[in-house]
């Protein structure tokens, strides 16, 4: 009996720590199924230690949930190297357009879908490292260990990722910021569908260009004039509403991410206020080409 109260206590403990270690497997993998399994193993392990003798047990789960995200990434890279190896294959990865449900949306939205994006372009090492430190405090003598690297070689995996992440904007920070603003006011428009938003924030003479994977069966590759772009627009909320700014080759842009993954990239093209053209991309050869970033 004692042993089972024991085995209950050690339960509810380890219930205690679930939220942070989900949270933390979420932003190393991406994924709310792989990081819930992340999280029973880190269970399962510690239900087969000696509990007595972890002198602080939140770090040694932490420790734990992050090797288990780690080689679940190694596999990952390994598993897209093999892709890669095959032309085209990559190509015929399907694509997850439906809605995430509504937990993991919320999971994306807090995380950030640009953030998430950008994330899944980091190395295994990198991302463990940025996760930890940069979004957990983690000391860079505690993740050493975890990425089998010295601290202050840890301390660099970190930094590069955080370079990764913020990237270089090609732009002076002023400029930077009123394109930001008119990407996000496109986006906000989008999303509500409303027309005359649209109407204000597109030059009359817009133009915009899409791949046809990024289009509906008919649509044209090249539509002119705000209207008939605004008019389009409005017909595609669905997504903008998995859509989120970001730095897109060093501009400000959007990405249409649902689940996180990245599935279209818009480049804008602004002038005087207003998006004078935006281009499309779809297709995964010229999403894997863009260098993408989190826009500040």
């Amino acid at each position: 009996m004692d042993e089972r109260n024991e085995a209950d206590g050690l339960a509810d403990l380890f219930e205690t720590h679930r939220g942070r270690l989900r949270a933390v497997a979420y932003r190393m993998l991406g994924s709310v199924a792989e990081a819930d399994d992340a999280v029973q193993e880190t269970w399962l392990r510690l239900a087969r230690s000696d509990a007595g003798d972890i002198a602080n047990l939140p770090g040694w789960l932490t420790t734990v949930v992050s090797r288990i995200c780690l080689d679940t990434l190694r596999t990952r890279a390994s598993r897209r190297e093999e892709f890669a190896s095959d032309e085209g294959a990559l190509d015929r990865v399907p694509s997850h357009a439906t809605p995430a449900p509504e937990e993991e949306a919320v999971l994306v939205e807090s995380v950030g879908r640009a953030l998430l994006v950008v994330l899944d372009r980091l190395g295994p090492a990198e991302r463990v490292a940025f996760v930890l430190h940069d979004t957990f405090a983690v000391p860079f003598d505690r993740i050493a260990p975890i990425v089998e690297r010295s601290p202050v070689a840890t301390k660099k995996l970190a930094s590069r990722a955080r370079q990764k992440v913020r990237g270089t904007p090609a732009l002076p920070d002023a400029e930077l910021a009123r394109h930001r603003d008119v990407v996000e006011a496109f986006l906000s428009a989008a999303r509500c569908g409303d027309l005359t938003a649209l109407l204000a924030v597109l030059a009359p003479d817009v133009v915009r260009r899409a791949e046809a994977a990024a289009l509906p069966a008919g649509a044209l590759a090249e539509i002119r004039g705000a209207d008939a772009v605004a008019r389009e627009t409005v017909l595609l909320t669905r997504n903008a509403l998995v859509a989120a700014p970001a730095l897109v080759d060093g501009r400000p842009g959007l990405i249409v991410a649902p689940h996180g993954r990245l599935l279209l990239a818009l480049t804008l093209t602004i002038e005087a206020g207003r998006v004078t053209a935006y281009d499309v991309i779809a297709t995964p050869a010229r999403l894997r080409a863009l260098d993408l970033a989190v826009l500040a």
